[in-house]
């Protein structure tokens, strides 16, 4: 394998987030707030729509790391900055992930910046993950 690099990009993932997501979701975390099954809810409260969870949003864009398959994902954080609206139909709401090698950090772990998307706008902010290769 070659030499890592700061500003190494890693391969982007796309990934559609639907509905029957959402459920599956909060069956498995107990999340079952309103907001990201009932549009009348969601759409009570000031949303315009069903959103996913920003902790599944979070999840997504960690898949960019271990996808790498360069090492241990160590420590991951990221804030919500705009929510994914999902649409009630089967194709889903998409989310574009990426990440670049910010940093080669003094104990040799990597820092990676990474980049989740919705209709063009990020939807986490200050989203850093640190590998130990």
């Amino acid at each position: 394998m070659s030499e890592i690099a700061v500003g190494d990009a890693l391969p982007e993932l796309e990934v559609r987030v639907t509905r029957a997501d959402l459920v599956r979701y909060a069956g498995a975390a107990l999340d079952f707030n309103p907001i990201h099954w009932n549009e009348a809810f969601a759409k009570g409260v000031g949303l315009p729509d069903v959103i996913a969870h920003g902790m599944l949003t979070m999840a997504l864009a960690g898949r960019v790391v271990t996808a790498w398959g360069l090492g241990t994902l160590v420590d991951y954080q990221a804030r919500f900055t705009r929510p994914v609206v999902v649409p009630n139909d089967d194709t889903g709401a998409l989310v574009e992930l990426s990440g670049k090698v910010g940093a080669i950090l003094e104990d040799g772990t990597i820092r990676v910046d990474l980049s989740a998307k919705f209709e063009g706008r990020a939807v986490l902010g200050k989203a850093i993950a640190i590998i130990r290769p």
